[in-house]
């Protein structure tokens, strides 16, 4: 499979999955224009809308896609009645699969109540939405310090060459806050350096890897839930 990197809104991404026949899945659509102008100059066939979580920023497209090309929407069971015109209700550990499309569905409370991570296990990718993002973790909005500490948890199980594709561009500012409190990390000023190199070429930090986020990432590489909550505190305000 491919997976094609849409820029929507401020700083959201969209992505789009494109399987041998050119069925596509879209990935947490925050607009529809730019995901209509991809699939339309590669004649692809959207066939599935794939939501990690409710918020606006991430379904604003959904409709109009839904619309257009008649595809389904998908989405994490307790966000049936959050998510518009959900067709498919999805469970934690659930393996979805259609066409050549197949992903373990992960549920990662902690930023909503009903996130959920689409871990497409044969290609080694997932989509993490709001919740892992390059060098940091979402906020917590409905959820618990606990929540998205054991989200975080069950992401770092993924093996270390699954690449991340999370919902935003925020790897720079994660990585200065992961400088502030984590400045004798080698790996991470190295990562730092390529992250610099490809926002100077206008070019997305993302995917990440798993592999990478556990060396680099300090919401990662806290050991226990009070260090967590701390760091989780100290980015609130930085």
């Amino acid at each position: 499979m491919k997976t094609e990197i849409i820029k929507c809104l401020q700083d959201n991404y969209s992505y789009l999955i494109i399987d041998s026949k050119k069925n596509a899945c879209v990935v947490d659509p925050g607009e529809a224009e730019p995901v209509i102008k991809f699939v339309e100059k590669n004649n692809l066939k959207l066939k599935y809308i794939l939501n990690t979580h409710h918020h606006f920023d991430h379904i604003g497209g959904n409709s109009e896609i839904k619309k257009k090309y008649g595809s389904k929407i998908l989405g994490y069971k307790d966000d049936k009645d959050r998510i518009l015109g959900i067709d498919i209700l999805l469970n934690d550990n659930e393996i979805w699969k259609s066409d050549e499309f197949e992903a373990k569905i992960i549920h990662i409370p902690g930023h909503t109540s009903g996130h959920i991570c689409f871990y497409f296990f044969n290609d080694q990718i997932a989509f993490t939405g709001d919740t892992l993002f390059s060098l940091g973790c979402g906020r917590i909005f409905e959820g618990t310090y606990r929540d998205m500490f054991n989200s975080l948890e069950k992401l770092k199980q993924l093996p270390g060459i699954t690449r991340v594709y999370c919902g935003h561009e925020y790897t720079y500012n994660n990585s200065l806050f992961c400088l502030e409190y984590d400045r004798e990390n080698l790996d991470l000023k190295n990562k730092i350096f390529k992250i610099k190199d490809n926002l100077q070429n206008n070019k997305p930090t993302i995917p990440t890897t798993i592999k990478d986020e556990l060396a680099c990432n300090i919401f990662l590489r806290a050991k226990t839930l009070e260090e967590f909550s701390k760091l989780r505190d100290l980015k609130d305000n930085f």
